[in-house]
């Protein structure tokens, strides 16, 4: 079998350590193999390849300070936003910034080991730390167990003109090397040669290094050029999130509102325009957007396990644990699923299938932060039948799991107190609030010098992955002595 068809099928197949050793053996018979040299520069870069439209958050850490009004207008600021936040049941919890806890986990934290993405935040460019046996210079020579590329060498005006290599080189260098520097000159000589079809391309990939340069507006400008050049998803999404990033969410959503006239009914825009009501504390437009989402994908995780958030903190766990079973019909087998379905089934005074479920999710529980949080609602169950003795239990092994959960502090406080150890109870109130600054139980309790109305956090729900669907559920009851 020719040996490059044979590195080709083994790309195909997605079996890529397999297709760079056919690559190098290929390479070290003949040092000038463009095709071999351009297929072991895609294989290397698909092994750590990560969908960074996908990986990005709207996180704090986006807003640039500089770029912002120091006193915006209402509504038009996701620094500023007015919180409608309460100690009710019905309350949705909310992060340390004030922001609502979303459904699910973002992808930011499922980025693939080894991917040069996460490392391209440093001020130097770093390689990657999986390196095989490489080849040649520049100039395509064979140095055993040399670097594959240096790319320092390389003269990017060469490779710019040729449009089979040139992508398949900066792909090289943005998600493999992470030379953020490199990459971005390659991308401005590319848009420079005379090609039309793929210069909204280079436009794009040129909007994403000037991203994590910072250079917000060099980005803006590019993407909408690319837009003018070539309607693409891509463009409107990348887009609205620099807008986010400066601060702009108006102008976002008009970016957003702008694709869906082009691409009607869009899973990718719906799901930016849903993220981005979330984080204006738009919760009920969030919503909708997410059952129109579902409308059209009915697979589609974050929508079920948001709406599923919603339907929770809305006062219908019934609602709720039918988007959780769904998500359990779907294939998903894990502690945070079996602990949902658990929570709800209790809410909804199901209470035959309430045990059932905690126990399922703490004999898939691996890690201890899991661990904790199912001890921690399984004490709410006890609390609900009325046995305290066996709910401080279960506070007591939470704190085991995890000795920073602040939650299980308080409510072991009020247990405390309830049984008349007021000093033992004040220490827990203020390890509490020492532990989480952002919680409104401990702040209540421990400012009352009598305690006259502990506050006891409700049960809490594990956040998701596109693993492991569920949602993150803090909630708030006031009981009174």
């Amino acid at each position: 079998m020719n040996q490059l068809y044979e590195a080709h099928s083994y790309f195909r197949r997605r079996n890529y350590p397999k297709c760079v050793s056919v690559c190098t053996e290929l390479l070290e018979k003949n040092p000038y193999d463009e095709a071999a040299w351009v297929l072991k520069m895609r294989a290397m870069t698909k092994r750590v390849y990560v969908d960074d439209l996908e990986s990005e958050d709207l996180s704090e850490e986006f807003l640039d300070d500089v770029v912002i009004a120091t006193a915006p207008r209402p509504g038009t600021s996701i620094r500023n936003i007015v919180h409608t936040a309460n100690l009710s049941t019905g309350s949705r919890p909310r992060s340390s910034t004030g922001r609502p806890i979303s459904g699910i986990a973002r992808p930011n934290t499922q980025l693939r080991p080894g991917s040069a993405i996460d490392r391209t935040k440093t001020s130097r460019p770093l390689t990657s730390s999986a390196r095989t046996i490489r080849l040649g210079t520049a100039a395509m020579l064979t140095i055993k167990d040399g670097p594959f590329i240096q790319v320092s060498r390389l003269n990017l005006n060469k490779y710019a003109g040729k449009i089979g290599v040139a992508k398949a080189l900066f792909e090289y260098l943005y998600y493999y090397e992470g030379n953020i520097r490199i990459a971005m000159e390659l991308a401005i000589q590319a848009t420079q040669q005379d090609n039309i079809n793929t210069e909204w391309w280079w436009r794009v990939q040129l909007s994403k290094c000037y991203c994590h340069l910072n250079l917000l507006r060099n980005a803006e400008q590019e993407l909408k050029l690319a837009i003018q050049l070539h309607d693409h998803v891509e463009n409107f999404v990348r887009l609205a999130r620099v807008f986010i990033r400066l601060d702009q969410p108006l102008m976002a959503k008009e970016i957003c509102t702008n694709g869906l006239e082009k691409f009607s009914n869009d899973i990718t825009i719906l799901t930016e325009l849903a993220r981005l009501h979330e984080v204006m504390d738009e919760l009920e437009i969030s919503t909708n957007f997410y059952r129109d989402i579902v409308f059209h994908d009915a697979m589609n995780v974050e929508a079920i396990a948001c709406i599923g958030l919603h339907h929770f903190y809305s006062e219908q766990p019934e609602m709720a644990m039918r988007y959780y079973r769904r998500a359990l019909q779907m294939g998903v087998y894990s502690a945070e699923i079996y602990n949902n379905i658990g929570l709800c089934c209790l809410y909804s005074q199901q209470l035959d299938l309430t045990l059932a479920c905690f126990q399922r999710a703490l004999d898939l529980a691996t890690e201890p932060e899991i661990k904790a949080e199912v001890w921690y609602n399984l004490s709410h169950v006890a609390l609900s039948s009325g046995d305290t003795s066996l709910a401080k239990n279960c506070l007591n092994i939470c704190l085991t799991h995890d000795p920073c959960h602040a939650l299980a502090m308080n409510n072991l406080a009020v247990l405390e107190y309830r049984i008349g150890r007021h000093t033992l109870a004040k220490n827990y109130f203020a390890t509490a609030q020492s532990l989480d600054h952002s919680l409104i139980e401990p702040k209540c309790n421990f400012g009352s010098p009598y305690f006259h109305f502990p506050l006891v956090s409700k049960g809490k729900i594990k956040k998701t992955s596109f693993e492991h669907f569920a949602g993150t559920f803090i909630k708030s009851l006031q009981v009174r002595k």
